[in-house]
C-alpha cells in the first residue's frame, strides 16, 4: 500500500494549486475544502489499490463533475469570471486515462470517456479517444455507430459512410449496425429533401448546392485507423493533424466551395442515391450476411417505417416487405409488416389515417388465416395497437375500433 499512498499523494497535490483559489476566492470554505480532499483522497486509495473495478473510476468521475458544477453554480452566484473548468476538465479527462489503462475492455468506460469529451467539445481527443476504442473492440457495432452519426452529425457523410462500412466488415454477427448504417443514410436523404425544398436555405442560393455544402469537413473531424495511411505526425505526445490543401486555404481558414455546373446539379437531382438506393443497397447486402434472418428484416422494416414524409418511403418499405415476402411466405413477422403498411409515412392524427386503418383492419382479418404462427402475430398486431392508442388526442372513434379490436386478438389467442 506504499506505493499506492505514494501516487494518491502525487494526484492529490496536483490539485492543490486549485484549491488555494478556492479558498482565496471564498468559493469554498476552509471546511467544504477539507471535505472534498478527504474525499478525493478516498477515490485516489480506492482507484489505486488493488482490485479496483470500472465504477471505481465512474463515481469518481461523477464526483468530479458534480464539484465542478457547483463551482460553476457559486462563481456565477458570485460574479467570479476568473475561475475556470479547464483544470477540472484536465484532472477528469486524466482519471479517464487511468481507467481506460487499467480497464481496456470495459465498454461503459470508453462510452463514458467519449461522452465526457463530446460535452466539453474536445473534437480532437474525442477522435483520439474513439480511434483507440475501435482498434481495441473493431466488432462492438455500437463504437462504430457513434463514430459514423458523429460525422454525419457534422455534415460529412462521406467520412460517416467510411465509419459504417468499416465497421460492417467486422460486424457480421448481429445486424444492429447495418441497421443504424441505412438509418443514418435515411436521415441523410430526410436532410437532402428539405434542402430540395428550399428549408433551412438562404434566399437566393440554389437548393442542390445547399446539399453539397452540408458535406464539408469539420475541423478536427477526422478519425485515422490505419498508422501507415496516415499523414499525423505526434509532437510531445499530442497528434499534430496536417492541413487538407482541399480543404484550407493558406490563412488557415476553409475554402468556399466552387460554385456546381447546371450539368453537375442536374446529375445530383437524378442520382439513384435520392431514390432510396443506397439504403435498399445495404438492406440487400445485409441479407447475404450470416446474422440475416426473418427478425432482421423486421427490424429494417420497423426503421424505414419511422421515416414518414419521405419520397422514397413507399419504394424502400416495398422492397423490404417484397424480400421478406419471398423468404419468409407466412411467418408472424413478414405477416405483421404486410399488415401494418398501408399505415406507413402517416400520421396517426392526420386524416388520412383512418382510411388507412380500415385497409389494416381487412389484412389482419386475412394475415391471422395465412399466418404460420397466429400467437406471436397477435402479440405483435397487439404491441401496436397499444403504441397507437398511447397517442395523445387520439379520436374516440378510432379508440373504440382499436380498443375492440385489441380486445377480439387478445379472446382469440386465450381460446
Amino acid at each position: 500500500m506504499g506505493g499506492a499512498a505514494e501516487k494518491a499523494r502525487f494526484y492529490l497535490e496536483r490539485a492543490a494549486p486549485e484549491l488555494r483559489e478556492f479558498e482565496e476566492k471564498e468559493i469554498f470554505t476552509k471546511d467544504e475544502i477539507r471535505s472534498l480532499v478527504t474525499k478525493r483522497s478516498d477515490y485516489e486509495h480506492l482507484i489505486l489499490s488493488p482490485g479496483t473495478k470500472p465504477t471505481d473510476f465512474l463515481s469518481y468521475i461523477s464526483w468530479e463533475t458534480s464539484l465542478d458544477r457547483l463551482r460553476a453554480k457559486r462563481c456565477a452566484r458570485l460574479n467570479i469570471r476568473s475561475s475556470s473548468s479547464h483544470a477540472s476538465q484536465g484532472r477528469t479527462f486524466n482519471i479517464f486515462e487511468r481507467a481506460v489503462n487499467k480497464h481496456p475492455g470495459s465498454l461503459p468506460l470508453w462510452f463514458a470517456y467519449l461522452d465526457f469529451a463530446s460535452s466539453v467539445k474536445a473534437t480532437k481527443r474525442w477522435n483520439r479517444i474513439a480511434t483507440r476504442a475501435l482498434r481495441l473492440h473493431p466488432s462492438e457495432s455500437s463504437l462504430w455507430a457513434v463514430a459514423g452519426r458523429r460525422a454525419a452529425k457534422a455534415g460529412d457523410m462521406e467520412k460517416a459512410r467510411a465509419h459504417f462500412l468499416r465497421g460492417c466488415r467486422f460486424c457480421t454477427s448481429e445486424p444492429n449496425l447495418w441497421v443504424e448504417y441505412a438509418r443514418c443514410e435515411m436521415e441523410w436523404l430526410q436532410k437532402i429533401e428539405a434542402k430540395k425544398a428550399g428549408k433551412g436555405v438562404r434566399r437566393g442560393v440554389n437548393p442542390v448546392e445547399a446539399i453539397k455544402d452540408t458535406e464539408t469537413l469539420q475541423e478536427g473531424d477526422v478519425i485515422e485507423f490505419d498508422e501507415e495511411d496516415s499523414d499525423e505526425e505526434e509532437v510531445d505526445g499530442e497528434v499534430m493533424m496536417l492541413p487538407d490543401p482541399d480543404a484550407e486555404g493558406a490563412d488557415g481558414k476553409q475554402k468556399r466551395k466552387k460554385v456546381m455546373t447546371e450539368e453537375e446539379s442536374r446529375k445530383i437531382e437524378q442520382s439513384p442515391a435520392l431514390s432510396g438506393a443506397i439504403p435498399m443497397a445495404i438492406f440487400d447486402i445485409a441479407r447475404k450476411q450470416q446474422f440475416f434472418g426473418v427478425r432482421a428484416a423486421e427490424m429494417f422494416f420497423d426503421m424505414f417505417a419511422q421515416f414518414g414524409g419521405l419520397s422514397s418511403q413507399e419504394r424502400i418499405v416495398g422492397h423490404v416487405l417484397g424480400a421478406m415476402q419471398e423468404t419468409y411466405p407466412g411467418h408472424a413477422c413478414t405477416v405483421s409488416c404486410w399488415i401494418r403498411q398501408p399505415t406507413v409515412g402517416i400520421e396517426v392524427l392526420s386524416a388520412e389515417f383512418p382510411k388507412a386503418l380500415r385497409e389494416v383492419l381487412a389484412r389482419l382479418k386475412k394475415g391471422l388465416e395465412k399466418t404460420k404462427d397466429k400467437k406471436a402475430l397477435v402479440g405483435k398486431m397487439v404491441e401496436w395497437i397499444e403504441g397507437v392508442l398511447a397517442v395523445e388526442g387520439l379520436d374516440e372513434g378510432i379508440k373504440m375500433v382499436l380498443e375492440h379490436t385489441k380486445g377480439s386478438l387478445e379472446q382469440q389467442v386465450a381460446i
